[in-house]
């Protein structure tokens, strides 16, 4: 069995404890503090280091560890934290939380996760900061549209032109960088198929769900959080619901699907038989979104297929 070590993350501080000897220990959440627990991770014979999603903290220990060849994976705060209620483990402190993270990993099984490359994680990061341009522009044109005063409006127009100006910059960069990359490019090829498919979409998908076309059709679906999840119980046949997955690929998929459907057939076919079913709306929009999701993760398997019978 491997040796796991389990990380509780902060901002500022990572405690660590390693399962098989019992062994604790902390260390700052920075460049050196990342290296000491390098070295303290090999003197323990640690196989995998495993820490929580903690809305970024982690990214630079889970990056520097992959480079001093220790062995990673980033697993659901929620999901340790039900494991604990599970084992009746009601206290929480960061010592604790190492603990349960290391119990968690070993009862999950859970395997290290190979870092995403640095072209990866730049264009998420620029897709990211393109998604908060964009939210930022709309919210200062509402304020613009409701204000009157000139000098207010004047320091309102001064703002959305900067916010024009870096989306449309990040745009570019963003475009670049797919077209620089040979299986990029071709996976937009083949996304752009579908109209109503346009930039904005194909690259949420490349920087979002890089898995898209490695997977089935379920698994994608459940990436996205588009896989209806069954709650049933003896007799009881409960209402399905999703629930997690990347809520930017759900989003942009909700807004893109309903657009693509007027352009395609089957799609509004698809959509006019549920409605007339009395389906709610919800369901309808979520049905739609899945659809188009599978057809792009075909699409996606077929390209990948094609490049890599071509080498």
């Amino acid at each position: 069995m491997d040796t796991i070590c389990g990380v509780d993350v902060s901002k500022n501080v990572l405690d660590a404890f390693v399962a098989s000897s019992g062994v604790f220990g902390q260390f700052s959440n920075d460049v050196d503090g990342i290296a000491a627990l390098s070295r303290f991770c090999q003197a323990q014979g640690v196989d995998l280091v495993v820490m929580e999603a903690t809305g970024g903290y982690e990214k630079m220990a889970y990056l520097l560890l992959w480079q001093s060849e220790v062995k990673c994976a980033i697993v659901h705060a929620a999901s340790v934290r039900h494991h604990a209620q599970a084992m009746g483990m009601l206290e929480k402190t960061d010592r604790i939380d190492a603990m349960v993270i290391a119990s968690y990993a070993a009862a999950r099984r859970v395997v290290a996760c190979d870092p995403p490359s640095i072209d990866q994680m730049r264009l998420k990061a620029l897709v990211t900061r393109l998604s908060q341009v964009t939210s930022d522009l709309a919210i200062q044109k509402q304020r613009l549209s409701s204000t009157f005063d000139a000098e207010a409006r004047a320091s309102l127009a001064e703002v959305v032109a900067l916010l024009k100006r870096q989306a449309s910059r990040l745009e570019g960069e963003i475009a670049s960088m797919i077209d620089d990359d040979p299986l990029w490019a071709k996976l937009a090829e083949v996304f752009s198929s579908i109209k109503g498919v346009a930039g904005r979409t194909i690259a949420t998908l490349m920087a979002e769900l890089p898995e898209i076309g490695l997977v089935s059709n379920k698994a994608v679906a459940k990436l996205a959080g588009l896989a209806p999840l069954a709650d049933d119980s003896g007799r009881r046949k409960g209402q399905r619901h999703i629930r997690g997955g990347r809520q930017r690929v759900r989003s942009i998929l909700f807004l893109v699907a309903g657009i693509a459907r007027k352009y395609d057939a089957s799609l509004d076919d698809f959509h006019r038989r549920l409605t007339e079913a009395g389906k709610p709306k919800m369901v309808v929009r979520i049905a739609l979104a899945h659809k188009l999701l599978v057809r792009l993760n075909a699409k996606a398997r077929e390209a990948r297929m094609e490049m890599q019978n071509a080498t």
